[in-house]
């Protein structure tokens, strides 16, 4: 992951952080300041009539599983590996193989990944609690900020979560090691010192943790910080480790290279082309530095291959077993001849393998306050006792990251009084909490129905008592918003009480048939108190009172109409269900959310009423790149008479998109939506996810009195991006009577 990566997955922002920084690095980048002074080798039994091998792995993103088929190739032609180092993805490479895995484990291994999953920045949708799923769906871009040391970030991307966990796991079993030359092959990675520019050869201390290190692409992953170093991403001083297999006392070095054409003439035609192609010109020149100091190379051409393949495993480990054996006759000559020789080779190897133990029987959490610590390892103490299940574990955390407080969650095993334990290493996020979410809301439907907001979330959590926040709401524009929650569980159980409170000012269209005559305002000032039940991840449920001072006035327009205002108090019940998998454009997962209203007094009300809206979106696979939705909602006010403040509406992208927001009120409504929704093409990280393209046809009614029913219906077309700053839409959409209108929309769409 270092210079092939910069120019594939991070080509605009990263590259120009990376040519401000390698400017000032390079300079000392031929000096190495090691985290500790290297000592004496251990005494790995070579044959003193052949030479002590090593093999320098190097960075490069997905290219680097190429070197699985590499090792498979020098492993089938008895080529023994004697000292290991490895750079970047070159590190988590060289990790896997020294901790005694074979070639094929390690294939096995890597196809078994979710790559995707193990690279995002955040646990994912579904991994999150209920809570900060909410601040997903209602705060969509995607930029984390926290006010704790006043307004910050991190100080990279992606904090590396899934990916530690990854490394976490393979280097388990060899968690007591007091040194990197105590694995079955010694080894060693190589980071960059980000204060001084120097070249950092980690050798002992936390195996995941160097090798974390090894692979932090400045802006992209958070630097790890060891014993006072900060330390980033080793390609910046030596993509290709020859220099420190040669220290390792390696007699000759193999070193594996993995060649990318630069590009063509038109990358340089562009400002962020010709920022790129700096910074792969500078590490180059690393490169060809350490190239020249190995005995033999294997060049690996990934000309057809991209820094982001990580989901053709098989493919690259094929390319790196031919690009080996495309270079037998250089490499051919460090081969064992005898077979003999060779098996007393491997069972020397794998004689310092350390068996990973069947179960611990305690587990210790560092890295928060004392009664964080505590709180976590007895959350974790159903993993004692019983035998050992890494990736129940590894989920276990995860969903603790996913409850906000946290950015990474490592672990090991130790030694404690004799028997195997478990140490979780827990990492707080160093910005927040309070936390900060934004989000930018917009429809169009043309210049004469446009709305605008934006907005911030801000939440303190563990207030008063752990799982305690303090929830604030601003959202300025077109719509307005004020609001505040305090939420609290109740002696620690899935209960709740949340008292609120809210101000509120909504443009609402009014029409005369299908004539838009006025614009008012929908005033609301008030609070109420909830209890409820939080499941944990997927489902809320909350009764409560509400009371609030309501006004409708015209802002544009009047035609006559009156202003409505007064005070409304009701009874509510309401019930969330959320099993998708995305907060914005969903590929699978049911969403359900349901109402229950008994409305006791409301400006124009003359009787108490009862209300039901339930709301449904469920999405289905059907393929890898495509899913099919159905949308379905319904209200009814039983046989009463709502006021203006209680009153079902359809009209608008997504709920009728043919038609203006609010075109048709009534007491009751029904409406149904039916469509696909097909990747088109994937953004660069730094910019979103996915574009995707689909169609949907919508049909529903709002109306008094079922004998007035008509249903109006709607044809969809367009395109959807989800991108750093929400998703956004744009799409035709044309009635059966032959209204049409263009939409654009950014913000919640589902």
């Amino acid at each position: 992951m270092s210079s092939l990566d910069y120019r594939r997955r991070c080509r605009a922002g990263l590259s120009i952080f990376l040519l401000l920084a390698l400017l000032s690095i390079l300079a000392s980048a031929q000096n190495e300041q090691p985290v500790q002074n290297l000592t004496q080798q251990s005494a790995t039994s070579v044959p003193a009539r052949r030479p002590r091998i090593g093999l320098a792995l190097s960075g490069g993103g997905a290219f680097g599983l190429a070197q699985i088929g590499v090792i498979q190739w020098l492993e089938q032609n008895h080529i023994p590996v004697d000292r290991l180092a490895g750079t970047s993805m070159g590190s988590i490479i060289g990790v896997m193989y020294a901790t005694g895995m074979s070639p094929t484990e390690m294939q096995k291994f890597a196809e078994g990944i979710d790559w995707n999953e193990a690279l995002l920045p955040e646990p994912t949708y579904r991994q999150l609690s209920y809570r900060r799923k909410q601040d997903r769906r209602d705060y969509q871009v995607e930029a984390a900020l926290g006010i704790k040391h006043g307004l910050r970030g991190p100080n990279g991307f992606n904090p590396g979560l899934g990916v530690g966990m990854l490394l976490d796991r393979i280097a388990f079993p060899e968690s007591g090691i007091a040194s990197f030359d105590d694995l079955p092959i010694p080894f060693r990675c190589v980071a960059t010192d980000m204060q001084s520019g120097d070249r950092v050869v980690l050798r002992d201390g936390s195996l995941p943790r160097a090798v974390r290190a090894s692979m932090a692409i400045p802006g992209v992953f958070t630097p790890v910080e060891i014993n006072g170093h900060v330390l980033a991403d080793g390609g910046m001083v030596e993509n290709i480790p020859v220099q420190v297999a040669r220290e390792m006392n390696a007699d000759a070095v193999i070193a594996v290279d993995l060649q990318l054409p630069l590009g063509g003439h038109e990358q340089l035609e562009t400002l962020t082309g010709v920022l790129s192609r700096a910074v792969s010109v500078m590490i180059l020149q690393n490169e060809r530095h350490s190239l020249a100091l190995a005995n033999a190379t294997i060049t690996v051409d990934t000309g057809n291959f991209s820094a982001a393949d990580y989901d053709r495993v098989p493919e690259l480990v094929r390319l790196g077993y031919q690009s080996a054996g495309s270079q037998a006759a250089a490499l051919l000559p460090y081969a064992i001849q005898d077979d003999a020789e060779w098996q007393q080779y491997l069972s020397a190897r794998n004689a310092r393998r350390h068996p990973q133990p069947k179960e611990v029987q305690s587990v210790i959490v560092e890295g928060g306050d004392s009664d964080t610590d505590s709180r976590l390892e007895r959350s974790l103490k159903s993993d004692t006792g019983v035998p050992l299940n890494l990736p129940k574990l590894e989920t276990q955390l995860t969903r603790i990251a996913g409850q906000g407080e946290f950015d990474r969650l490592g672990y090991e095993g130790f030694t404690q009084d004799g028997v195997p334990a478990l140490r979780v290493t827990a990492h707080e996020k160093t910005y927040g909490p309070p936390f900060v979410d934004l989000a930018v809301n917009v429809d169009g439907s043309g210049v004469a129905a446009f709305d605008f907001s934006a907005g911030a979330r801000v939440t303190f959590m563990d207030v008063e008592h752990h799982g305690g926040e303090w929830r604030n709401d601003l959202m300025l524009g077109s719509s307005n918003l004020a609001a505040t929650e305090f939420y609290q569980p109740i002696a620690n159980t899935h209960l709740f009480m949340a008292p609120y409170a809210f101000a509120s000012k909504l443009p609402r269209n009014a029409f005369d048939g299908q004539t838009r005559v006025a614009v008012f305002g929908d005033e609301r000032a008030g609070g109420g108190f909830d209890l409820g039940y939080d499941s944990g991840r997927r489902s809320e449920l909350r009764f409560g009172y509400q009371i609030f001072s309501g006004k409708l006035a015209p802002l544009i327009g009047s035609a006559g109409l009156p202003v409505l205002s007064g005070s409304t108090g009701e009874f509510r019940t309401r019930y969330v269900w959320d099993g998708q998998d995305n907060p914005a454009i969903p590929s699978t997962g049911i969403r359900i959310v349901a109402s229950l209203a008994r409305v006791l007094q409301s400006p124009g009300l003359v009787h108490p009423i009862d209300q039901l809206d339930v709301q449904t979106s469920t999405f289905i696979p059907t393929g890898e790149k495509t899913s099919l939705f159905l949308a379905a909602s319904g209200g009814t006010t039983f046989h009463g008479t709502a006021s203006q403040f209680q009153i079902f509406s359809l009209g608008g992208p997504f709920r009728l998109g043919a038609y203006l927001p609010n075109e048709f009120v009534g007491n009751d409504y029904g409406y149904a939506s039916f469509g696909f929704r097909r990747d088109l093409y994937r953004l660069p990280q730094l910019v979103g996810k996915r574009i995707y393209w689909g169609g949907w046809y919508e049909a529903g009614s709002a109306f008094d009195n079922p004998d007035s029913l008509i249903v109006r219906g709607s044809a969809n077309a367009g395109v959807i991006a989800d991108t750093i700053v929400g998703p956004i839409a744009i799409f035709g959409s044309v009635s059966p009577t032959g209204q049409s209108r263009v939409n654009f929309s950014i913000g919640r769409l589902f």
